[in-house]
């Protein structure tokens, strides 16, 4: 299946997008994607419920707002530098254990929204990524058992202030973190939608100009290791979102200068099967 949440930011409704690409409003199921859904099965249970009423659902209008897939999940944890080339465009070393860091989510957002260029930024960027989400609490796992605790997969767009991030001192949760900065979907496909999450297109372009494009088979760390991982530092909850890394090709690593988003921009990007996503670049405003 691919979860949809849509309507207006704050009163997002559940739904489906259906095989043929038509949406369906599943409100009447009774749940929304939160963490109590993944975890007491919903997935199946909306499965089973969609068998008798499916033909019966509201029909939702391609023109309708999209919102994140998940109902703000308790975390949105981030890997780093895990593609060679990504870390050899940033003048970083490739990582011996993963680089975890956080974002914060109140940055999450639909896939379709207007990205706010932070006050004071001056090198916001982009970075598409690969998400998973937790669908079973994982402690203490074993890499063998994490596909037993993934509900699915999701496209998002790490962005990231860059002047926050690396030139200000601390960690880097401070130039992931900005309203906004994370947006996520169209949909979440549930794990059976996918069928090789190691060979999955990424791409990402600006104003209509290729930056990124590459593919998961060149993870450094593969999913199932990087939630067994995280689960020897922190228990994962359901609806937990995991972003796995941006290949080559984000402004900072532009040649002979780096290259960042500005008011008016446009951004397009996308993953095999699991749909794409456009946002353009407002500027900041205190109202």
């Amino acid at each position: 299946m691919k979860l949809i949440r849509f309507g207006n930011p704050g009163n997002e409704r559940p739904g489906i997008q259906l095989e043929n690409g038509q949406r369906i409003d599943v409100a009447l199921f009774g749940e929304d994607y939160t963490e109590d859904f993944f975890a007491r099965d919903g997935i199946e249970r909306l499965a089973e419920w969609l068998k008798f009423n499916r033909d019966n659902a509201p029909v939702i209008d391609h023109s309708v707002r999209l919102g994140p897939p998940v109902v703000r999940p308790s975390k949105l944890i981030c890997i780093g530098l895990n593609y060679s080339d990504h870390a050899a465009e940033s003048n970083m070393q490739l990582p011996v254990e993963p680089i975890i860091f956080f974002k914060s989510t109140t940055a999450i957002t639909g896939p379709n929204d207007d990205i706010i260029i932070p006050k004071n930024s001056t090198k916001t960027d982009w970075e598409v990524e690969l998400a998973v989400v937790i669908g079973k609490k994982a402690s203490y796992i074993e890499e063998k058992e994490a596909n037993n605790h993934i509900a699915g997969y999701m496209l998002h767009n790490d962005y990231s202030e860059r002047a926050f991030q690396l030139e200000r001192s601390g960690q880097w949760v401070k130039g992931k973190s900005c309203d906004t900065f994370a947006p996520i979907g169209p949909w979440l496909a549930t794990r059976d939608e996918i069928k090789d999450v190691n060979n999955l297109r990424l791409w990402l372009t600006v104003n209509g100009k290729t930056y990124q494009d590459g593919n998961s088979k060149n993870l450094i760390f593969k999913i199932p290791f990087i939630i067994a991982y995280l689960s020897q530092f922190m228990t994962l909850l359901p609806g937990d979102i995991i972003t796995t890394g941006t290949p080559a090709g984000v402004g900072l690593g532009q040649k002979p200068s780096p290259v960042y988003l500005k008011v008016g921009d446009v951004v397009k990007l996308g993953i095999d099967g699991l749909g794409e996503a456009k946002q353009k670049l407002v500027s900041w405003s205190a109202s």
